[in-house]
């Protein structure tokens, strides 16, 4: 498939967000002290290029500790020192000047790396924490394999308004994938609440409607405490037959997913029920819509952060008319392509995005 080079990753960790620090700052306060000695030692006349020096002690702080920076400081002060460079002969305050601007380099280089060190600490637990919230999906789960990709609009964090899971239990494989009010951390309580409600469901509700109603009571019961709460999400539940032959559907305030079958996007007729937390036993009961399987479908569900991105022209994602070019039977390959395509589509994507790809195998019988 042609099209624009790929952007890069704006979700990716750069050096400024946490990263080790790139193979070029690493190097060039040495570089710049070898270039700095060979050009004065090649050269026939003296070069008044001494005060290059000067700056490798504050660049070894940006990607050295505090023993690289001493090591590279007190070479800077023996270049200086050396006749054989003859660096414009520096006086009694040149040298001080530069041994003090070592010293000092070498303990911001302390501080530093005692930072980053507690930073990166503190990401390690805070990254445990997301995952114990929203794990990685397994490859397979029954007979349906699946893959899930998030990216949160909060920058640094891995769980946001939006939330998946795929389970087996004794009534079937179910997934849910679901949007809660509000985003980044401000909206994780609600997703662990909404996430441990569906699992506890996945076990004893015997079809997608009762646990459909099991979560808008989760809500309901969290919100009852602070009338101002108003604490909803929607969601879209899946319940696979034993045999993957036949999946029902509940949508709660959210759009149904995409069927992907014979090279074609088929949008599924799922009529969306109330969003949960607004009280679904007071209104019409959600219903379940069955629809039958064949080998090689596979079914994709989005959140807004992907039907709803634009590009510069204000023009929405085209999800239902990209999705059959970026087909693949890998699940894990096809979320990347997606995401792949709706950043070059929209580059600057404000919300968060997920999607979920299930890929059932239904088992050969009558």
């Amino acid at each position: 498939m042609r099209g624009r080079p790929a952007r890069r990753d704006p979700y990716r960790r750069g050096w400024l967000r946490g990263a080790p620090p790139p193979l070029w700052a690493r190097v060039l306060p040495s570089a710049l002290l070898v270039g700095v000695c060979l050009a004065e030692l090649v050269s026939p006349e003296p070069l008044d290029i001494g005060f290059l020096l000067g700056a490798i002690p504050p660049l070894a702080v940006l990607a050295h500790g505090p023993v690289a920076t001493a090591v590279l400081g007190a070479l800077v002060v023996v270049v200086l020192t050396v006749p054989v460079f003859s660096l414009n002969d520096p006086g009694s305050t040149d040298l001080l000047t530069v041994c003090f601007v070592s010293v000092l380099s070498v303990l911001l280089s302390y501080v530093r790396s005692r930072r980053d060190a507690q930073l990166v600490t503190e990401r390690t637990v805070a990254e445990v924490a997301q995952r114990a919230v929203v794990p990685l999906l397994p490859e397979r789960v029954g007979p349906v394999r699946c893959a899930g990709l998030y990216r949160a609009a909060q920058r640094g964090t891995l769980v946001g308004g939006d939330f998946f899971d795929v389970r087996a239990g004794p009534y079937g494989v179910r997934a849910v994938m679901g949007d809660v009010q509000g985003h980044g951390l401000s909206a994780v309580a609600t997703v662990a609440s909404l996430l441990g409600a569906f699992r506890e469901a996945v076990l004893d509700q015997p079809d997608p409607e009762a646990v459909a109603a099991r979560l808008d009571r989760r809500l309901a019961v969290d919100s009852a405490d602070d009338p101002h709460a108003e604490l909803f999400a929607t969601a879209v539940l899946l319940d696979f037959s034993a045999d993957a032959r036949v999946v029902r559907i509940v949508a709660c305030g959210q759009a149904g997913p995409l069927l992907l079958r014979d090279g074609r996007a088929v949008e599924l007729d799922v009529e969306p029920c109330t969003p949960l937390g607004l009280g679904l036993a007071g209104t019409a009961p959600p219903r379940a819509v069955s629809v039958p399987l064949t080998a090689g479908d596979r079914l994709f569900l989005a959140s807004d952060g992907v039907t709803e991105a634009r590009d510069a022209g204000g023009v929405f994602y085209p999800l239902a008319e990209r999705l059959p070019g970026l087909a693949a039977e890998d699940p894990v390959a096809l979320a990347e392509r997606v995401w792949t395509d709706l950043v070059r589509h929209c580059p600057d994507v404000q919300d968060d995005v997920t999607m979920l790809v299930l890929a059932p195998r239904p088992r050969e019988g009558p």
